[in-house]
């Protein structure tokens, strides 16, 4: 993979992380999207300004995963960001000043490029595995690792801790 060059107060890895793997990943299906390369939202917000017509491909083998899920319920997508850099342990993004630890971030450049976004299904054709979702921000084509349910239950965060 061509990497664009390090930006001032970034730094490097001496080694890259997918030689580290732990694990295997078996993905689960692709995510679609009019997105690419320089013109892919920042972030689930702008994703949603755009009003892109954006779904995910279930791979036919997991189909009846698929049972009890909903049009209108909220779900969490979690995905491989293949094509981000790997390689960066500190990084200065274009809209702060000073360079910031990548587990400070949400940006998509991280030694496990996996990433997270909580959407709302609009459509679902489970015969063919496809899940319409109001927005993303990732590259057409993207891995998708899993799928679990939004529960507000369990995914609000414990309030009054600041």
């Amino acid at each position: 993979m061509d990497l664009p060059d390090v930006r001032p107060g970034e730094e490097m890895l001496e080694f890259d992380p997918a030689e580290r793997a732990d694990v295997g990943i078996c993905f689960v299906g692709v995510i679609r999207t009019p997105w690419a390369r320089g013109n892919c939202p920042k972030n689930i917000i702008q994703a949603r300004e755009t009003g892109a017509n954006v779904w995910v491909e279930l791979d036919t083998a997991y189909l009846a995963g698929l049972k009890g899920i909903e049009v209108g319920q909220n779900i969490v997508l979690m995905y491989w960001m293949d094509r981000a850099r790997r390689d960066l342990i500190t990084q200065t993004p274009k809209h702060l000043e000073n360079s910031r630890g990548t587990f400070s971030l949400r940006s998509p450049n991280r030694p496990n490029p996996v990433s997270l976004a909580t959407v709302t299904i609009t459509s679902l054709d489970i015969a063919n595995g496809r899940i319409g979702i109001d927005a993303i921000d990732c590259f057409d084509r993207t891995p998708l690792v899993d799928i679990k349910p939004w529960l507000p239950s369990i995914d609000l965060p414990a309030t009054g801790l600041a």
